[in-house]
């Protein structure tokens, strides 16, 4: 409730509200919050009905039953998610209460991926005093093929776009260039020319050290004649064990301001917040989805 009442008082968004509109204020009120204008509550209790007819209508190939549909929408996940559907809203922020599974599978089903994706990734990005990097994927998928790993690198360079961020594409591995063998190694060798050959437009090279990606020096000697090496704006962890230990290491150890993740490739934006999320954190991820809705809208 802060953080909606932080984002309307900023005009970075309009913020609905699922609940009971009593409990709401009265907590709010508790907490010294003000939900003034730019709040809208909807209390799922009055609206339910409206949306049974549409969740079977989606569904009916899965055999969904207006009984079911019922049921599956005391899940305010589900409601939400449909009220996108519907053009009601614009984005939906979920996952302080939900698990990632609960907050992705309802969009997945109902509103599917975007036109030419797969799959669902993320990307974090990670505030450096001087530049922001865009680290993917770190939350969702574990152990991605050579053409996820593509697909990913390419959602994460439109992702950096979309943010004003010039992507230089870096596909990580312990290896750089031609210097590695191995199945893992040769994963993300596979998935540098997959990316590559799909989108010649963009600037993407691996597989890259972490240190040959980013620091010049190391960049020449190890990767001399790499348009990426030295300079990168974007890295592709091979996998989420990796991504995943990777981005919470530099968040830590370098005290520096994540915000993520960020879900891409979905068809309308939606976006997971960890279940320990602060206020900042929330905030910053409504900022992000406004913005996600704004770019699609374009």
């Amino acid at each position: 409730m802060k953080a909606a009442a932080i984002c309307a008082e900023r005009g970075i968004a309009t913020c609905v509200l699922l609940g009971n509109p009593d409990e709401i204020n009265r907590v709010a009120a508790a907490q010294g919050v003000e939900l003034g204008a730019g709040i809208e509550i909807v209390d799922p209790e009055v609206v339910r009905e409206s949306y049974v007819g549409r969740l079977v209508e989606l569904r009916k190939n899965k055999g969904m039953t207006e009984a079911v549909a019922r049921e599956q929408l005391e899940d305010n996940v589900v409601l939400g998610t449909l009220m996108l559907e519907q053009d009601e809203v614009d984005g939906l922020v979920s996952g302080a209460v939900h698990t990632t599974a609960n907050t992705i599978r309802p969009p997945l089903q109902l509103i599917k991926t975007a036109p030419g994706s797969s799959l669902v990734s993320s990307v974090f990005f990670m505030l450096l005093p001087e530049q922001v990097y865009v680290y993917g994927d770190c939350a969702i998928n574990p152990d991605p093929t050579a053409e996820q790993l593509a697909e990913i690198a390419i959602q994460s360079a439109e992702s950096a776009i979309a943010f004003g961020i010039e992507p230089r594409v870096a596909m990580l591995s312990y290896s750089t260039g031609t210097s590695g063998a191995g199945s893992d190694v040769e994963k993300v060798r596979e998935a540098t020319r997959l990316a590559q050959e799909k989108r010649p437009d963009l600037m993407i090279d691996g597989p890259l050290q972490y240190d040959a990606a980013v620091m010049a020096d190391v960049a020449k000697s190890k990767a001399p004649n790499s348009p990426v090496a030295g300079r990168a704006t974007v890295f592709i962890f091979p996998d989420l064990n990796t991504g995943n230990t990777t981005y919470k290491a530099v968040q830590r150890s370098a005290d520096l301001i994540s915000i993520g993740p960020m879900l891409q490739g979905m068809r309308k934006p939606v976006n997971d917040l960890s279940r320990g999320a602060l206020v900042d954190d929330i905030v910053y991820t409504i900022a992000l989805t406004a913005i996600q809705s704004a770019q699609q809208q374009k």
